[in-house]
């Protein structure tokens, strides 16, 4: 039975590209959603399917954020701004 590869090598720029075409995703979701009416019936299902993947885009976007270690400074107090 195959198994999953659970070693990824990504690299900075690979990841990049992969939140920009999630984003990019994410836009071409909203303008399907606009453009459907919610009076409509026949839209009420496509309007549920379109709200859940951007539902499951944005959870994915969100884990690959907090997956980031971001620079802080470890030698004097960080102070933003």
């Amino acid at each position: 039975m195959p198994r999953y590869n659970k070693t990824f090598e990504l690299s900075i720029h690979d990841v990049d590209l992969i939140e920009e075409a999630l984003r990019a995703r994410g836009r071409e979701l909203c303008k399907m959603r606009r453009a459907l009416s919610d009076e409509n019936p026949a839209d009420l299902q496509s309007v549920t399917v379109i709200e859940a993947d951007q539902r499951e885009n944005e959870e994915l976007l969100g884990r690959l954020h907090n997956q980031k270690i971001f620079y802080r400074p470890g030698a004097s107090p960080y102070v933003s701004g």
